[in-house]
């Protein structure tokens, strides 16, 4: 099992006193599968997805990736876990503006120390993949919103992690373009057997999911039956 998720409970503190966001979520995904995540704004899908990538700690319950308990850890030890197995894809794509697309992807790699030929090659193949190789050597101004999100999705593969984690990845994209990124996302984490984990507004992109999920009241709701393949 991926991703095994037991009363997952998150509360943020406010002026107005403890903001309840998450109450006694259960969730579990297979190596492999693909799931979405639906609700209006506001409901803590961002929040979810951000507990998984250990980047926003539960308030109480149980996270468990890949047989792992990462919020256990020293945040030194989080943050090489996050780094090697754990791909984000977020809705603002955050690139570095002074950096070349192929700088860009390579990232994650130089956070822990120096990109290989083997590292590059990868870069290369994912850029190639996702038709931007006549981009290579461009810097984020010189793209438009679909290929800088192109360029971060090779980023968050460019580790071959375990876990993809898209957090609104057409949000700001036109329709055709979108239709796009979706492709690319889908197919990519296929290819490479990742388990993918994405949360979005959009009924088109969640419609291409075998699994689909939805958060309401705090809650999130489990797929009907028959709908898991």
């Amino acid at each position: 099992m991926s991703i095994s998720v037991r009363n997952l409970n998150k509360t943020f503190e406010s002026a107005a006193g403890p903001l309840e966001i998450l109450s006694g979520v259960d969730f579990e995904l297979a190596d492999g599968e693909a799931a979405v995540i639906t609700g209006p704004s506001g409901s803590g899908k961002s929040t979810f997805l951000y507990v998984l990538g250990l980047l926003e700690q539960p308030t109480s319950g149980e996270v468990n990736l890949f047989g792992e308990t990462p919020y256990a850890w020293s945040e030194s030890r989080q943050a090489k876990f996050r780094n090697e197995r754990i791909g984000f894809v977020f809705q603002d794509h955050h690139l570095l503006p002074q950096c070349t697309v192929i700088e860009n992807v390579l990232l994650p790699v130089l956070a822990f120390g120096k990109a290989g030929k083997s590292d590059q090659d990868r870069a290369t193949e994912l850029i190639d993949r996702v038709g931007l190789s006549h981009r290579i050597d461009h810097r984020p101004a010189k793209l438009s919103g679909g290929e800088r999100q192109r360029v971060a999705l090779c980023r968050s593969l460019i580790n071959e992690p375990d876990l993809l984690l898209a957090d609104e990845p057409t949000g700001n994209l036109d329709t055709a373009t979108a239709d796009n990124v979706g492709d690319l996302l889908l197919a990519l984490g296929k290819e490479r057997g990742t388990t993918l984990v994405c949360v979005t507004h959009s009924l088109q992109l969640a419609e291409r999911f075998p699994l689909r999920f939805s958060l309401k009241d705090k809650k999130l709701v489990r797929p009907e039956a028959g709908v898991r393949s």
